[in-house]
């Protein structure tokens, strides 16, 4: 027969309509919109970007410095190249409000500007005013603006004056928005904008302090971005200056978001294998009610492939439903939620259609729904005619033929194959499709071996009826027990997983911080105030310990004479710009791990300690040779010596340490940490304010609570993602319970005619619910820490250890949720009269 025949027999079977497929479709349709409405969201992110790429970075290009200005050379090819260019100065200081009964003081992250800021976009200010009237002050004071939230914090109003450093200022207006806020990265304070000129007298610009410049160009119409951004790397590359455009106004941003979209698109992978379960169960109870059907089509002569290929074109058309109905949800929802989505992001973002994600997740559904939906309907057409009479889908062999194993295979490795494509991350994408095919293996391992201990619990059971029946159904060939343990299961193992690691983040930032983190951590302190500092706090009996160090900063530009990004395969300690400090002998808590210390009196070309660890993971070795661009002179040390440094305590650390003489005349400042008791921090904060305004101090808990901050939205964004892959399993748990709906209505009618009460019967019911629930739970706690384990060793290099709380929150989870779905069908079963049941059974 031809596809025609099996097509005509595909159609008139569907007529039915699509009792049954429900489930199917809900899995399919909820998996398929997790997915494309992730992808939708992150191309929209991503467009507005691209199209917000001057607004965002402040003009068509960006050229950066650390510690300095341009020199004559480097303004001249920015004149060159360009038709306008706006300096700004970038750093964090303290905002002063005194007058009051008690000084204010707060961290702030200040742009100093020049008349032409900015260069593209605007500034939104309230009240409504021009930037340079609200620079203009008043008659006695300049002016400045700042972040609502600063100004909140200190108390202050339009008209109101604060210090920066020792100048002080007028606020002019609050700042709502200005255009270049995405494109700048981290920073641990609000932001205030003021005048450069206008800080002249503050201190707070001098040799040695750490800022950054930034030079936004206004470049010709149909300028190259690339080429320009060649010929910087030609010409400036060893002299520090970094180059940025339009192309990628925030790139960090960008890629920050690419990971996370990338990431929950493998969770909701893992929320499509959940619904995977749920669609094969779905297609065995489908093929199973159509058992007479199958039978009749064989007795008059039907062949193998007539039947595969009958049900497989129903199942394929219900798959496209399903995922229709998935991509309409996934675009849909995003557009409906742009407001709101565009309220809480700090960027940009075009919501639109978008085809590339789209085209995503349904290729994901079709691939999952073809994995799912091959084995039931390959053992289909293996039963015989007779054995389907008797016995539906209990006969056949175990596995279908070994070309069906091998065409699952094959969609196996081209859905790996596609996640790994789309999603970029290899590593990640093979660890998760690893994780849930381990998941998958213990929970089908699991419910197996729940089955053998029902069986042989009986003799335990005696005497308690309820208990009895309920093991009697666990172990029943053909029940729920699988598809019950393997939908709920994966979607807690997932949740639980989340949970594990989310915790152990926030855990590891903030459980050990009130034992191993310093009170602050100042920067900018002047060589000449360094000991005036030291004294003010070394003498102070509240402060347990104090660590100081000269800092500059400064780009590793050469390793070994090759660029070092390449030398270095981009390693974090080649990206931007790194501390540098000095230091005659070994520190004190610093071991050595390689090599020696230069002597005391050193005075030979220049030598470096290295971090020991990053070295090894960029493949240094003792004799190597790093150059370092440090204000724009390039310093060539060997490597002298390895060393152990711990950046996890939030104290002082440094990549790079060289002997004095390697920087002898480079100007530079000092950073210190602070150890003391809470109760002494305001009145050292106050002290040091008062004597050094231009001092810097960060107060290391606002500065977590930051990252915290952060950290909440990203483990929200991850914990929908759970959500979405559970609410599937609980979808599919719903469906394994309608489809035994029909054998516990048979049971119930037994059970009421050897004399059962409807409280025994329920009892039962609810305690085969339960156990089965804390199997999965059971199960799904066992591969969340494990997977949690996994995630926080290997890939975020942390320390781990059991959130109980949200684990074994994990295990009442599972008990509840088949608690509510097998009570949901209990109803009718518990309503049934024997009389009827049985007669229609005989």
């Amino acid at each position: 027969m031809s596809w025609s025949v099996s097509a005509r027999i595909a159609r008139r079977e569907l007529r039915g309509g699509l009792r049954g497929f429900r489930i199917f479709l809900s899995c399919l349709a909820l998996g398929v919109a997790a997915i494309a409405a992730v992808g939708s969201v992150r191309s929209a992110i991503s467009a507005g970007l691209e199209r917000e790429g001057a607004a965002l970075l402040g003009g068509d290009a960006e050229v950066q410095f650390t510690y300095r200005f341009a020199r004559e050379e480097e303004a001249a090819w920015l004149d060159e190249i360009a038709d306008a260019i706006s300096e700004t100065v970038d750093f964090r200081s303290m905002v002063v409000v005194d007058g009051r009964a008690e000084t204010e003081r707060a961290l702030t992250q200040v742009r100093a500007v020049d008349s032409l800021y900015p260069l593209v976009g605007a500034t939104e200010l309230d009240p409504p005013m021009a930037l340079d009237t609200a620079f203009a002050g008043t008659a006695d004071l300049p002016g400045g603006v700042m972040e609502r939230v600063l100004a909140d914090r200190l108390a202050l109003s339009p008209g109101d004056t604060f210090k920066l450093g020792e100048q002080r200022f007028s606020l002019s207006a609050i700042l709502d928005s200005y255009p270049d806020n995405s494109g700048g990265g981290f920073g641990l304070g609000p932001r205030t904008l003021v005048l450069t000129e206008d800080l002249a007298e503050s201190g707070l610009i001098q040799e040695g302090t750490l800022f950054e410049t930034q030079y936004r160009l206004d470049l010709p119409e149909g300028a190259d971005l690339a080429a320009l951004d060649a010929e910087a790397e030609r010409l400036w590359r060893d002299s520090g200056m970094r180059w940025r455009d339009a192309r990628a106004g925030a790139p960090g941003i960008s890629q920050f978001v690419d990971r996370l979209g990338a990431f929950l698109i493998l969770v909701g992978l893992s929320g499509l294998a959940v619904g995977g379960v749920g669609v094969s169960a779905a297609v065995r109870a489908y093929l199973a009610g159509k058992t007479e059907v199958i039978a009749t089509l064989k007795t008059l002569g039907a062949s193998r492939s007539v039947i595969f290929r009958s049900y497989f074109i129903q199942i394929g058309a219900l798959t496209i439903l399903g995922v229709a109905l998935g991509l309409v949800l996934g675009a849909g929802l995003p557009l409906l939620a742009a407001p709101l989505i565009e309220a809480r992001l700090p960027i940009p973002a075009a919501f639109a259609l978008y085809p590339g994600p789209l085209l995503e997740a349904a290729l994901y559904g079709v691939l999952a729904a073809m994995i799912f939906t091959l084995w039931p309907l390959a053992r289909a057409e293996e039963i015989r005619a007779a054995t389907l009479f008797r016995d539906a889908l209990g006969g056949g062999a175990a596995l279908p033929r070994p070309r069906y194993l091998l065409v699952t295979a094959l969609l196996l490795a081209l859905l790996v194959g596609a996640a790994v494509w789309f999603s970029g991350t290899a590593f990640l994408t093979l660890w998760t499709a690893g994780g849930i095919a381990a998941a998958l293996a213990l929970l089908t391992l699991a419910a197996a071996l729940a089955r053998w201990l029902a069986r042989r619990s009986g003799r335990a059971a005696r005497g308690r009826p309820a208990l009895r029946l309920a093991l009697g159904a666990i172990g029943a060939r053909g029940g729920e027990t699988t598809s019950v343990v393997l939908s709920l299961g994966l979607g807690l193992a997932v949740l639980s997983a989340v949970g594990q690691i989310d915790g152990n983040i926030r855990q590891s930032i903030s459980g050990e911080l009130p034992e191993i983190a310093p009170s602050y951590f100042f920067v900018d302190i002047q060589p000449d105030q360094i000991d005036g500092f030291r004294e003010r706090v070394e003498t102070d009996p509240m402060v347990s310990r104090v660590d100081s160090a000269p800092m500059l900063r400064g780009i590793i530009t050469r390793i070994n004479g090759a660029p070092a990004m390449q030398a270095a395969d981009g390693h974090w300690v080649v990206r931007g710009d790194r501390g540098v400090t000095y230091s005659e002998a070994v520190p004190d808590n610093t071991r050595l791990t390689a090599g020696e210390w230069w002597p005391a009196d050193y005075a030979g070309p220049p030598l470096v300690s290295f971090a020991a660890e990053e070295a090894a993971e960029i493949g240094l070795a003792l004799g190597d040779t790093i150059t370092v661009n440090i204000l724009g002179r390039d310093i060539t040390a060997t490597i002298a010596s390895f060393r152990e440094v711990n950046f996890d305590t939030a104290g002082i650390g440094f990549v790079l340490s060289m002997n004095p003489g390697a920087l002898a005349g480079a100007p530079h400042s000092w950073i210190s940490t602070v150890y003391a008791e809470p109760e002494a921090e305001a009145a050292i904060l106050r002290d040091l304010a008062s004597a050094y305004p231009n001092i810097t101090a960060i107060r290391v808990r606002d500065a977590i609570d930051r990252v915290m901050e952060l950290l909440a939205g990203i483990s929200a964004a991850t914990r929908y993602g759970a959500a979405a892959t559970l609410l599937t399993g609980f979808l599919v748990l719903i469906g394994a319970a309608a489809a035994g709906e029909r054998s516990r209505v048979y049971e119930s009618a037994v059970l009421k005619t050897l004399g059962a009460t409807r409280a025994r019967i329920l009892s039962s019911f609810a305690l085969r619910s339960a156990l089965l629930g804390l199997a999965a739970g059971a199960v799904a706690l066992a591969a969340g820490i494990l997977g949690g384990w996994a995630v926080s060793t290997f890939i975020m290099d942390s320390s781990y250890a059991v959130i109980w709380p949200s684990a074994l929150g994990v295990v009442v989870g599972g008990v509840l949720a088949t608690l509510c779905a097998g009570l949901l069908f209990a109803l009718r079963p518990l309503a049934a009269r024997p009389a009827s049941v049985l007669r229609a059974r005989e």
